[in-house]
């Protein structure tokens, strides 16, 4: 059974939020402290003045339109992104060993393809679910129940 050391860094995300916490406490009584918080602030497509779509004819004439440009995926993506970089760089510093990410589905693949080598080989539980705005000692009861089961790969 894996336990939620006192190395461990757990980072809560979505796409427009995330908490940066660490272990206070031990593997036997986790206690989550805020390390840092990042938010941002990201309008829909709609609202971020998006034109319409784009018409196209191709050589028999047939017209058809262009998808247009998803900003507000593509400032969640941005904002994971930045978010995995100043990980790397934490782990880097020897702020942490060990690494939880806890992020809705769409949020940790993104965060997986920004993730450099060290801190893909430092994470040791994904958690997929959204739980920004969840208090931290509920957090806590999931990441160390998750951490519990023997059926769950970490």
């Amino acid at each position: 059974m894996k336990r939620l050391s006192a190395k461990t860094r757990v980072l809560v995300a979505d796409g427009a939020h995330a908490l940066v916490l660490r272990n206070d406490g031990d593997a036997q009584s986790p206690n989550l402290r805020l390390v840092r918080a990042y938010e941002q602030d990201n309008p829909a497509t709609r609202d971020q003045g998006a034109d319409k779509p784009t018409r196209t004819q191709d050589s028999f004439g047939r017209r058809s339109s262009i998808e247009t440009t998803d900003w507000h995926r593509v400032a969640e993506d941005r904002f994971v992104h930045q978010i995995a970089e100043d990980m790397a760089a934490d782990l880097a510093r020897g702020e942490f060993e060990n690494f939880i990410l806890v992020a809705p589905p769409v949020a940790l693949g993104e965060f997986r393809k920004a993730a450099n080598a060290a801190l893909a080989k430092a994470t040791t539980l994904e958690i997929h679910k959204d739980l920004t705005k969840h208090p931290l000692d509920e957090v806590e009861k999931i990441i160390t129940k998750a951490l519990a089961d023997e059926g769950f790969k970490a």
